[in-house]
């Protein structure tokens, strides 16, 4: 079987032979999918890591919360999608642990890092809110950059299109559509197998990045309370996952129902975390929110920053015993 897929993007007028596998390593085949998700991976917890420092954050109790929030994160990435596959699973155990040949769900993985953090902030003593806005800073990064390795597994994709400008196809994406045809019109979705469908990925992937550069650059200097940057996460990113989960063809459903796990989880992040909002702006108004969201200072943290480095270096040391460590 060749490790090459030709994939061709009729709308932009460009096709090239995409490769599965990066490269061979002690007999072992090395995928693109799994390099693409530890680049993006590495990539948010180095960003975690830079501004763990600037925020004043416990390197060490990072270190806990990294550990943790990575060892639940995988393990219920992938718990997620076989839990909605069980009848495939059932019949194929070996294959639950090989995650290399994709099959990881995005949300079950966020769950799974939520409770790591968790208990990583309770090891480390770190304030769990404010970890909660760093870590949806790094997750659109992650998931921004991961969902490229879906591209590369010609997975994620959606349903035929003849409009959008990015539509593409390829012979995978035919073979796939072709085995699952059935199931699809049994979910009232009819499907062309040889018709060009929407790349899913690409609007995650691009509604990520955008989402980090708003949050990060422009949400990030103004924030008000701790965890305010992570409900807006769980707004952002659940909006887009409601609409763009509606137009994919390897949704998780509930049982034999035409309710999509993923959207409907979505819909209800969406509402509670934008309630969840406005209680905590009302209650900021009134002067009475919750301690543990409140800011330690009344400017943001990145006005400390720059505060700090215009200060002369001999009286570093003071500033430093003044400030403490942010937890």
């Amino acid at each position: 079987m060749s490790n090459y897929t030709r994939v061709y993007f009729e709308g932009l007028g460009i096709d090239f032979d995409l490769p599965s596998v990066a490269f061979s390593l002690f007999g072992y085949e090395v995928h693109w999918y799994g390099i693409v998700i530890a680049l993006g991976f590495v990539l948010a917890v180095l960003y975690g890591g830079r501004m763990a420092y600037k925020w004043k954050m416990s390197l060490d109790g990072m270190t806990d919360v990294l550990i943790w929030g990575t060892i639940f994160g995988i393990i219920c990435a992938r718990a997620y999608y076989v839990i909605f596959e069980w009848s495939y699973y059932k019949e194929h155990l070996a294959e639950i642990p090989q995650i290399w040949n994709g099959g990881i769900a995005i949300y079950g993985g966020i769950i799974g890092a939520l409770i790591g953090a968790a208990i990583g902030c309770k090891v480390g003593k770190i304030n769990f809110p404010n970890l909660l806005d760093l870590g949806a800073l790094g997750l659109l990064i992650g998931q921004g950059i991961g969902r490229w390795g879906n591209f590369f597994n010609q997975e994620a994709f959606g349903i035929n299109t003849t409009t959008s400008p990015f539509r593409m196809w390829s012979l995978k994406i035919q073979e796939t559509l072709e085995a699952t045809a059935n199931d699809l019109a049994a979910k009232g979705m009819e499907v062309d197998p040889s018709a060009p469908v929407h790349p899913t990925f690409l609007y995650e992937s691009v509604w990520c990045i955008l989402g980090f550069f708003i949050l990060n650059y422009i949400v990030h200097k103004h924030r008000k309370f701790k965890g305010e940057i992570f409900m807006l996460y769980g707004v952002w990113y659940g909006l887009e996952r409601a609409v763009v989960e509606g137009l994919r063809t390897d949704s998780l459903y509930i049982g034999d129902t035409t309710l999509r796990v993923s959207q409907l989880l979505s819909m209800v992040i969406v509402v509670v975390f934008a309630a969840a909002l406005v209680v905590c702006f009302v209650k900021l108004k009134k002067g009475t929110l919750w301690k543990g969201l409140q800011l330690d200072t009344a400017v943001s943290d990145e006005n400390i920053i720059n505060e700090q480095e215009t200060v002369p270096a001999t009286n570093n040391d003071d500033m430093e015993n003044e400030n403490g460590t942010d937890n």
